[in-house]
């Protein structure tokens, strides 16, 4: 039998950075990957303090901004590469009244650091009436980080190219198929409502779709948002999403979706732009819009962290490490995010 320290089931941001915790306290780990795409690996990755909707911040964003950087400093000891783009998001006006409420929110104590008052005009895209920038935002290489990361799980001899199976766990021996554990982290996203020891939590599926694009012309260098972001991958091609909705639960494209975002492009954009791919997948969410983080009521060395929601980046990276410190230093979770709030 092989003895580890810990198991982790899900190789999305959650998985993917609580690994990374283990790989820097040289903690011994195997994380399994079924090879399916996750909301993760085809998310926007934007870093984001301002809710766009209302221009206010939410839960320790700063504290979450401030561990951004840390983290991915981090990560490119042994990466090599840093994966933040420093590209600000810039959020297009609706009307005059938006940017009357920008401008009041902008003089706020916990705002006046992210909205900035140096209001954009943007020529590649329609903006009447102008965007304003958000200070300290920024995105990750999605592709890249998930591309090298799970290189580098393997290459290491951490990752395990299968589905995991629930049913297998030995509860009294703390084992899994020929692995020994002390501890097990299930970081399954919306595959936690079939996980036997965890199905009880509410977990909400989300489903988003997204476009890859090639644009005629290129847009300014910045993370642009109307209704959806819409920012540059490589040479022409362009990321424009996503969509969010509750209640579809096939996993089909779902045409309206498409046209939405197809309708939401041609709004802003006014020269020529081909489809070049549709990519769909579940977030999972949680009413309270916070992550859920903790210890099983029974198995007391059976973990999860989930419920990253559409602010993966930032919840995964941050919340990895107080996890961790949870679990190896004994530091209490905050209830807002302990999954004893479901019990």
């Amino acid at each position: 039998m092989e003895q580890v320290d810990y198991i982790i089931v899900g190789a999305g941001y959650a998985g993917v950075f609580f690994a990374h915790q283990l790989i820097k306290q040289k903690r011994s780990f195997k994380i399994f990957y079924d090879e399916n795409i996750s909301a993760s690996q085809i998310s926007a990755g934007v870093c984001n303090p301002v809710i766009l909707k209302r221009f206010n911040t939410f839960w320790k964003s700063q504290e979450q901004i401030d561990y951004l950087n840390v983290i991915f400093k981090e990560i490119e000891t042994y990466t090599s590469k840093n994966y933040l783009i420093d590209e600000n998001v810039v959020r297009i006006f609706h009307n005059d009244s938006e940017k009357v409420q920008w401008t009041k929110n902008a003089q706020k104590e916990d705002l006046k650091s992210y909205l900035s008052l140096d209001f954009i005009k943007l020529e590649s895209v329609e903006n009447l009436f102008g965007a304003g920038k958000v200070n300290q935002s920024c995105r990750i290489d999605v592709s890249n980080f998930f591309l090298d990361m799970l290189s580098y799980l393997e290459d290491n001899d951490y990752l395990v190219k299968e589905k995991f199976n629930h049913q297998l766990i030995n509860t009294t021996s703390n084992s899994y198929k020929n692995i020994t554990f002390k501890n097990i982290i299930f970081c399954e996203g919306v595959a936690s409502n079939n996980n036997p020891f965890f199905s009880h939590i509410p977990i909400q599926p989300n489903k988003g779709h997204c476009l890859k694009v090639k644009l005629k012309e290129k847009p300014e260098s910045y993370i642009i948002k109307k209704k959806h972001f819409l920012f540059n991958l490589q040479d022409d091609e362009y990321y424009y999403g996503g969509t969010y909705d509750r209640f579809d639960m096939s996993t089909n494209i779902n045409d309206e979706s498409v046209e939405e975002l197809k309708s939401g492009l041609e709004g802003i954009y006014k020269n020529d732009f081909e489809i070049q791919d549709v990519n769909v997948a579940f977030r999972a969410t949680v009413g309270d819009r916070r992550p859920i983080l903790g210890k099983h009521q029974e198995h007391q060395n059976f973990y999860i962290f989930n419920g990253l929601g559409a602010r993966g980046v930032y919840n995964g990276s941050y919340f990895s490490k107080t996890l961790f410190d949870f679990i190896e230093n004994n530091l209490n979770l905050d209830s807002e995010i302990d999954v004893k709030r479901f019990y």
